[in-house]
């Protein structure tokens, strides 16, 4: 038989309130409250343990005798029910009597399948953006079961305004070219500071463009900086740099080329005024030492290069995604441990590049140049470019830094 909520009918509300409305019994409805909920019978006994005077005497008046002295108190629901029928104050029994003193009564079973029905219809909206974007199915996914928008939402209502509101952002990232984030959030969701740092939107919407771009963990204000940026949206315009050697094709770079000097470009620069030329080849480095010596040993003669100086910034990927755009073909090299292939994986994953004297073969015969070297630390990082050479790191257990092969380097850029 289909249980159904248990809803008011008519009881004398004067009588009732007076007979079960003593708050000495209190306890007593809310137990026959919850067994409702439960879809238990209003059948057998209910006990309190270590019963105050006032509620022992409540008890007394609504039997009409003496409920015991024991440490417990308990009273029977059938007797309740069956006095409630038969003096005609709830014709309907005790059951039609709690609803008419605490509200209508759900079963628990049924408002716990409403309400995960409800929150199955709240990620609708993302469910409908990764069918559009498979980048975002594994996102989606994680989500259902991680519990990061229960605890950003707290009910199904607030998770499906919380969902489509993401899901309106990231349908419409990325950008191109770059906007400022207020500029994008006022446009596209009413409010430039509907994606303002803390909020649930900003913290869901942003492991959303991580799930979009394969930006790697991190943290604080200036990894934030950079996954905003590599959708094109942009916190901060003159905080992201990025350094660079005998790049041409503005006015500025076309001098400092001239001179053989290092220039140091800000996403300003890039988004407003970038190169109008790119050269065929350009060699990344992950430190900046090896740019400096570069331009101390062949100044303007250098082949073009940039360096990342760490995780690649936004304005670092800006510039390579442009470069690249315009057909230039990337050489890679970094430092020989965990982090060095680390930052070269992030990378790969948002510009394609082959290694510069970064394959397993290298490191190896760097090994043998410097057997005695700092000790590798920290968890295995695969090297897609190079299956082989996280196993020979770890066969070797020893760091190699790019300023330990920088002649090797060197060589290359003359």
């Amino acid at each position: 038989m289909e249980l159904t909520p248990v809803t008011a009918v008519t009881v004398d509300d004067v009588r009732l309130r007076r007979l079960l409305g003593d708050p000495g019994l209190g306890w007593l409805v809310d137990r026959a409250r919850r067994r409702l909920e439960r879809g238990q019978p209003l059948i057998g006994p209910v006990s309190l343990s270590v019963p105050t005077a006032g509620q022992r005497s409540a008890a007394e008046r609504l039997l009409g005798r003496t409920p015991g002295s024991g440490r417990s108190l308990s009273v029977r629901l059938d007797a309740v029910d069956d006095l409630l029928r038969r003096s005609g104050i709830s014709p309907a029994g005790l059951a039609a009597a709690v609803v008419a003193l605490t509200g209508p009564v759900t079963l628990l079973g049924q408002a716990r399948a409403e309400e995960q029905r409800s929150w199955q219809e709240a990620y609708g909206p993302v469910d409908t953006l990764a069918d559009e974007v498979p980048a975002l199915q594994v996102w989606v996914e994680r989500l259902r079961s991680d519990g990061l928008v229960r605890r950003l939402a707290g009910t199904p209502t607030a998770a499906a305004d919380l969902l489509g509101r993401a899901a309106t952002a990231l349908a419409a990232l990325p950008v191109e070219p770059p906007v400022s984030l207020p500029t994008f959030s006022a446009q596209h969701l009413g409010s430039a500071h509907a994606l303002d740092d803390g909020t649930p939107l900003c913290t869901l919407t942003l492991s959303g463009v991580r799930a979009l771009t394969g930006f790697p963990d991190g943290s604080g204000a200036q990894w934030r900086r950079e996954v905003w940026a590599s959708v094109g949206l942009l916190r901060d315009e003159l905080s992201s740099t990025v350094l660079t050697l005998n790049l041409r094709g503005t006015p500025a770079l076309d001098w400092m080329a001239e001179a053989g000097e290092p220039a140091v470009l800000t996403l300003r620069q890039l988004t407003r005024c970038p190169p109008l030329s790119a050269p065929p080849t350009v060699r990344i480095c992950e430190n900046p030492a090896v740019l400096a010596a570069a331009a101390d040993t062949y100044g303007a003669d250098c082949a073009p290069l940039v360096c990342l100086q760490g995780q690649p910034s936004a304005a670092a990927l800006t510039l390579l995604r442009h470069l690249h755009t315009h057909g230039a073909r990337f050489r890679y090299h970094g430092d020989f441990d965990w982090g060095g292939l680390r930052i070269a994986a992030a990378l790969l994953r948002r510009v394609p590049w082959s290694p510069w004297r970064y394959t397993a073969a290298d490191y190896r015969a760097a090994v043998r140049t410097q057997p005695v070297g700092p000790p590798l630390a920290g968890a295995r990082v695969d090297a897609p470019w190079d299956p082989d050479l996280p196993g020979a790191l770890e066969e070797s257990g020893v760091r190699v830094e790019e300023e330990a092969v920088l002649n090797d380097l060197l060589s290359d850029l003359g």
